[in-house]
């Protein structure tokens, strides 16, 4: 099997005109399968003119094919109205270029709008360590919007300088789902900037076509990980919605770099800890593995997880955004900072390269993995390579590997609160050890995970303990 770039493919930006849309058709419930992701919206088809813009095919000849939507075996027709609504404009709300000056330190050296309150954006467009790497891509939070930047390095001729040139090419939005489309752009622009510093009219033209209107008050509103509103099934058109990008290996490359420790982070994904990864640059990948951390928590069954806190993706974090962490409940972040490891009140969970450990006694039993983790592990693998196998011998271009993997967490997640849910309807609510194998839990090696689940979403009235001793002599589940 060929192996593919883990950068996003360039999507196609010419424009459609709507005149030559077919008219979408209602959506009917049977042809969707739970409800839409919960920030779609009305879609507004129509794009100004990209005469000033580069076309893709000028920006890069060698990029990967455009994703194809067709849905995945056995979901049913996409309704085309649905299609049409992830082909909407873009909330655009920034676009800048941050340079590293040798006296002074990374510098933002343009941006649009000009009045945009971009403090602090320089340190998370270009990330600590960065000149050690000829090029990156960075995903980031700032306030209420989320970012990407592009960077990249290139050796001059010059003493000011220092024989090196640094330049970020990046934007916000209201939404990182969607930042992807303009990862080929970035890298151009970078590019473009190392080479002639300060022509900035392609990326006033672009900021022109793709600029968002902001609410009255100016601010966004930071949601989590699209999840709650998923159904239980997925299609292939509502892609853009759930993933920053169509990352070609992206969920093979998690899976091969953490291995059985996936489950590990499953469940503290689950009980919403605060995750914080550590690696030296580059960081685009690591941010992938903020991304797909983020899967690991999603559940589709309504009102679960309401009074819980939301598991919020950070991705690239740095000194500057300590106290903004120092007042998250529950999020999951990428540093290439190592004085993190340091700041233990800031995380209950701190990732380094393939070891997650945490200095929370309570939390220290969850790295162990239990003999259901495992099974579970043996599951994920064995269809992941009877997919990867279909993919190879039969051509199978619609199966994707990531739907494979967000589903497998998302039905493993949906059974064990649906199992709680049965439970607690009861007129005697016990768990037994019954009701916690049908969870695909083991119910004595994920007593302590069960213990937290229980208490971070509010079942713990669910714990009915009659015979404290007896855990083989009675079928209750003992705790």
């Amino acid at each position: 099997m060929v192996e593919k770039s883990d950068r996003a493919p360039l999507l196609d930006w010419e424009e459609v005109p709507p005149a030559e849309k077919p008219v979408p058709t209602p959506v009917q419930e049977k042809d969707v399968k739970g409800p839409s992701p919960a920030n779609s919206r009305a879609i507004d088809t129509s794009l100004s003119s990209r005469s000033t813009i580069p076309t893709p095919a000028e920006w890069d000849a060698q990029c990967p094919d455009k994703d194809d939507h067709t849905p995945a075996s056995g979901q049913g027709e996409v309704p085309h109205d649905i299609m049409v609504k992830w082909e909407e404009k873009d909330p655009i709300v920034a676009v800048f270029v941050v340079t590293f000056d040798t006296r002074s330190g990374n510098m933002l050296e343009w941006c649009l709008p000009e009045d945009m309150n971009l403090e602090g954006v320089e340190f998370k467009a270009m990330a600590s360590g960065s000149h050690r790497v000829s090029s990156d891509f960075i995903y980031f939070r700032k306030g209420g919007y989320f970012g990407l930047a592009c960077f990249a390095n290139m050796a001059v001729d010059s003493v000011v300088e220092r024989g090196a040139r640094m330049k970020s090419v990046g934007i916000l939005s209201t939404s990182y789902t969607l930042l992807y489309r303009y990862m080929s752009f970035l890298e151009h622009q970078v590019r473009l900037q190392l080479k002639t510093p300060g022509q900035y009219s392609p990326l006033e033209a672009f900021f022109e076509d793709k600029r968002s209107v902001l609410p009255p008050d100016g601010e966004s509103v930071v949601t989590a990980c699209p999840g709650s509103a998923w159904g239980a099934a997925l299609n292939h058109c509502m892609h853009p919605e759930m993933k920053i990008t169509h990352p070609a290996g992206c969920m093979s490359q998690f899976i091969q770099f953490f291995g059985e420790q996936i489950m590990v982070l499953w469940k503290l994904a689950l009980l919403r800890r605060r995750i914080l990864i550590f690696s030296p640059p580059p960081v685009g990948v690591v941010c992938y593995r903020v991304y797909c951390c983020c899967c690991l928590a999603n559940v589709s069954i309504p009102g679960v997880g309401v009074a819980v806190p939301e598991f919020r993706p950070f991705f690239y974090v740095n000194v500057a955004d300590i106290d903004t962490l120092d007042t998250e409940l529950s999020y999951v972040a990428c540093t290439t900072e190592k004085i993190f490891e340091e700041k233990r009140d800031l995380y209950d969970v701190y990732v380094d390269n393939q070891n997650v450990r945490t200095t929370r006694e309570s939390l220290k039993p969850l790295l162990r993995l239990s003999a259901a983790d495992r099974e579970k592990y043996r599951k994920l693998t064995e269809q992941r390579q009877m997919l990867l196998y279909s993919q190879e011998e039969n051509g199978d271009c619609v199966s994707s590997e990531e739907d494979h993997f967000i589903l497998f967490f998302l039905e493993q997640n949906n059974r064990i609160f649906q199992t709680l849910s049965e439970v607690a309807g009861r007129p005697e609510p016990i768990l037994t050890q019954e009701s916690v194998r049908a969870m695909g839990l083991d119910p004595h090696g994920d007593r302590l995970f069960l213990l937290h689940l229980l208490e971070t979403y509010g079942y713990d009235s669910l714990l009915v303990t009659e015979h404290p001793c007896c855990k083989h002599k009675s079928p209750n589940f003992c705790l």
